[in-house]
This record gives C-alpha cells, sequence and structure tokens, in this order.
C-alpha cells in the first residue's frame, strides 16, 4: 500500500523528544483497514517514509484513533525539515 498526504511538522517533548507528522484521517482509516496483518504489535506499523529525495524505515505511532509518523533526526537533517514545515509524504506499508 503506498499512501501521499502533506502536513506540518510538529514536536512531542515527552520523557524522549521526538518530531511528528499526523496521518491524516482518510490514510489512517486505510491504514488501520490493514493493520491487523502489518502490525508487529502494540499497533505500531512499519513502514518506509519518503520526504523528499530521503527514504528510511521507520514505524508508524497510533494515536487518538489515527496514525502518527515519526520524523527521524537523519530525516530532518537530510530534508533540512523543521518544526512546523508542511512536507510531502510518502509511506509504503507492505502486507
Amino acid at each position: 500500500m503506498r499512501l501521499r498526504f502533506a502536513g506540518p511538522v510538529w514536536y512531542w517533548r515527552g520523557p524522549a523528544p521526538f518530531h511528528f507528522v499526523t496521518v491524516p484521517l482518510a490514510e489512517s482509516e486505510m491504514i488501520h483497514d490493514v493493520s491487523g496483518i502489518v502490525t508487529y504489535g502494540w499497533g505500531m506499523i512499519p513502514v518506509r517514509v519518503t520526504v523528499g529525495d530521503t527514504t528510511l524505515t521507520t514505524s508508524l505511532w497510533p494515536k487518538d484513533g489515527g496514525y502518527i509518523v515519526p520524523v527521524k533526526k537523519a530525516l530532518q537533517e537530510a530534508e533540512r525539515i523543521a518544526v512546523d514545515d508542511v512536507i510531502d509524504v510518502t509511506l509504503d506499508i507492505d502486507a
């Protein structure tokens, strides 16, 4: 499954700081439809995320009935991403 969307990068301070992009509702519903066959537990969904010319592997995190995409430091540096930037995201989910 390949999904494309755009969204703003936001910061979560938490016990360990992370940057995320929220997956829109329609795309979250499509992910939920296949979640039972792709999750490795705790609702985590392994994905390949592409922003610009950079592709990395990560896992979607479940949040508030949807999903959020961690924006790893390597991705931030490679694509010069900062908080509040709106980025185009491509997610590849293998079933």
